[in-house]
């Protein structure tokens, strides 16, 4: 569950912001509109190395999808990626 707030409250109690923060995630709304979300460094830091640990995975399958001839030549994969993501 996480918390939301206004900006003009975040602002004007940060240090409450900051205690809040650290049991679970702030959402911080401006013109009732999510912004930013402030979260305990412990989170932040578990985040990024299961980012950085997925990366890795992905780096992983891909050099052995390379290996294993499991590639397309950038002519044949460039229009269907166009395609999907234009």
């Amino acid at each position: 569950m996480s918390t939301t707030i206004r900006a003009t409250d975040a602002s004007n109690r940060f240090g409450q912001l900051l205690d809040m923060a650290r049991s679970e995630p702030v959402t911080i709304e401006k013109k009732g509109r999510p912004v930013a979300v402030v979260l305990a460094i412990e989170e932040y830091q578990r985040m990024e190395s299961e980012l950085e640990r997925f990366a890795d995975l992905r780096l992983q399958q891909s050099i052995s999808d390379m290996e294993a001839g499991r590639t397309s030549p950038v002519e044949e994969a460039l229009p269907s990626l166009k395609k999907r993501y234009l």
